[in-house]
């Protein structure tokens, strides 16, 4: 596997990251200890060093399972792990969100299931929508100050709340904002328009998760199989729902069948065309196999350009994130920054 330098850090990763959210059973659906060791060695045997989780991923069961895996060969590998939902239903909301309150208490509890003195990308999960920028960015410089941390990033932050936590960041010498975590998929491409270019400007990295939303772009659904659409009440997935999305999910079965390969190894190439690292998130050997082996498809000029124009109208689209606790607080009269 080829590496990759991420923004403007040292740090030298693989191309594509292992996400681990399905990493435990914890939602109801997910790979048991031994697949996700399957998994997590496959990974590993071709090179892959870049590891994605978060406190919330099966309800802890991810970073638990992770840090038993990782267990005397941690440093050859760049662990990030994120905050703000929480490791347990019904939290209350002093356990959730992103206040030093709850940085402090989640990064603590995470490190003790990863069996680990630090996390090496540290992310904030969501917005809140109440916890400002300032907060946020001095709680990241206090844990790398305390060596709990090495670097903070922000995960599903609109650009303008990017751009400014890393202007606070560089003024204040605080610890810097190393990269975003967006979803970016051929039906979710709004990033393109301001975080791909924000975080290339200020010299951030750039992980994208769902390069095959949830599996819907396998094409798997019109097959009656089952997949993410069963975990979180179906909030893990987008569901083939329009006619433009029906017409992406064409032109790449159409595509697969021209290329004699499969429609997630054209979907995951495409992703990588644009600037970020495509984050899979496989739940049997199987699917990383496959993933995998989006490495070796190169597409021409006019393949891409093909996904490009039949994906234009998902430019526009928008969906809600996660909020964690909102509708549980008083949103402030105007949002923070």
């Amino acid at each position: 596997m080829k590496t990759k330098v991420f923004g403007s850090t040292g740090l030298r990763v693989s191309e594509l990251v292992l996400g681990t959210g399905n990493f435990g059973t914890g939602w109801g659906y997910g790979s048991d200890r031994e697949e996700a060791s399957k998994i997590f060695n496959a990974y590993a045997d071709v090179g892959g060093n870049f590891l994605d989780t978060a406190d919330f991923y099966q309800f802890g069961q991810s970073e638990e399972i992770l840090g038993d895996l990782l267990t005397g060969r941690r440093e050859d590998f760049l662990l990030t792990s994120k905050f703000t939902l929480g490791d347990q239903k019904g939290l209350g909301t002093l356990r959730t969100g992103n206040s030093r309150k709850s940085m402090v208490s989640s990064v603590e509890a995470s490190l003790r299931r990863l069996k680990t003195d630090r996390i090496d990308i540290y992310w904030a999960h969501y917005a809140d929508g109440v916890t400002p920028s300032e907060e946020i960015v001095r709680g990241f410089d206090d844990l790398a100050r305390a060596g709990k941390i090495l670097y903070g990033g922000l995960s599903n932050f609109p650009a303008w709340r990017v751009t400014r936590a890393a202007t606070l960041a560089e003024l204040g010498r605080a610890a810097k904002i190393a990269g975003i975590q967006v979803e970016h998929s051929l039906v979710h491409r709004s990033p393109e328009r301001e975080l791909f270019p924000a975080a290339a400007a200020l010299g951030m990295g750039i992980v994208t998760y769902s390069p095959l939303a949830g599996g819907m772009l396998t094409g798997k659904y019109r097959k009656g199989e089952g997949g993410r659409e069963l975990g979180l009440g179906g909030r893990a997935f987008r569901a083939e729902n329009s006619a433009e999305k029906a017409a992406v999910v064409d032109v790449l079965l159409e595509m697969a069948s021209e290329l004699e390969t499969t429609p997630d190894k054209i979907a995951i190439a495409w992703v990588a065309t644009k600037g970020g690292i495509p984050m899979v998130g496989p739940r049997t050997l199987d699917q990383l196999k496959s993933n995998l082996r989006s490495l070796e498809l190169i597409l021409n000029d006019e393949q891409i350009s093909k996904l490009d124009k039949v994906s234009h109208g998902m430019l526009n689209d928008e969906r809600e994130a996660l909020q964690g606790v909102a509708g549980r607080v008083d949103a402030p009269a105007v949002h923070v920054a």
